[in-house]
């Protein structure tokens, strides 16, 4: 069967799906077998959907697996209404990104109202990464890498929450938030540091909230890099604190985007080297 023959029969899926939902509506047909016609209905909504997707038409598959979402609810499955919204939202994400988000925390409400935090941090990661890429608004990705992190922390997936905090801080520092990217840095740097496996990346921490500092004020740096000897004495022994502590910011090879720009900023707001900046690749 051919794209246009998938669709035609979602169509006819989806006629047929809306024909039973009004049955159930009618009063004797209410009290006899009401809810039988809203779960074949459901059947139909979601074999429409995949039809849908299979003919690469995302906006009508999305439609239906939301029409399949709100008909499990009415028979209190939240968690097969959840899951269509999250089938709808992945849809939607290949055609309309904002009506994903729409589907994503529809699904995420329903997720909290189970307890399910987990679930609902992986989806606002996703909803964080549609902002991102599709509608460029970093200000709502932060937040919702924020609200993924507070779940992930609350239940101890510890690893999970400071991946998402890691983001926010990256995030935050581009937009000049610095005194929140600090915070951020230094708490994720803490916790590493009491894990033997992990505590060496406490360092890159430290040093991407030194580079914040640097950016802010000279002293205010000097004195994050004496705390982050005594926090970490490993800290000082490294390339990138001996940079900081010469300033000879073009020595560093293979510099990652973000550190191209928070270093460019630094030279910047050294007096006499603000228009050396073109010496930094």
């Amino acid at each position: 069967m051919d794209n246009a023959g998938k669709e035609r029969e979602a169509v006819q899926l989806m006629a047929e799906a809306e024909k039973r939902v009004k049955a159930s509506h009618s009063f004797l047909r209410g009290l006899f077998g009401g809810n039988t016609r809203i779960e074949e209905a459901c059947e139909m909504y979601t074999r429409a959907a995949n039809m849908f997707k299979m003919a690469k038409n995302w906006s009508a598959a999305g439609n239906a697996f939301c029409q399949a979402a709100k008909l499990h609810m009415q028979l209190q499955s939240k968690h097969d209404s959840a899951t269509s919204f999250v089938d709808a939202g992945n849809a939607y994400k290949k055609a309309d990104p904002q009506e994903a988000i729409n589907c994503l925390n529809a699904a995420i409400d329903i997720y909290t109202d189970m307890g399910r935090f987990t679930i609902a941090a992986k989806h606002h990661i996703t909803i964080a990464e549609i902002y991102e890429t599709e509608l460029v608004d970093i200000e709502k990705a932060i937040a919702h890498y924020e609200q993924s992190a507070d779940y992930y922390k609350g239940e101890e997936s510890n690893s999970s929450a400071n991946k998402c905090l890691l983001k926010v801080a990256a995030y935050a520092a581009q937009l000049e938030q610095y005194q929140k990217a600090i915070e951020v840095y230094e708490q994720v740097g803490a916790s590493t540091m009491d894990n033997p496996l992990l505590k060496y990346s406490a360092k890159d921490y430290f040093f991407k909230a030194a580079l914040c500092h640097f950016i802010v004020d000279e002293l205010n740096a000097k004195l994050a890099l004496e705390k982050y000897e005594e926090m970490f004495p490993a800290f000082t022994d490294s390339r990138e604190c001996k940079l900081l502590k010469v300033k000879e910011f073009d020595s560093i090879s293979r510099l990652d985007q973000w550190l191209t720009t928070m270093l460019l900023r630094i030279k910047k707001s050294i007096p006499g080297d603000g228009d050396g900046d073109g010496d930094l690749k």
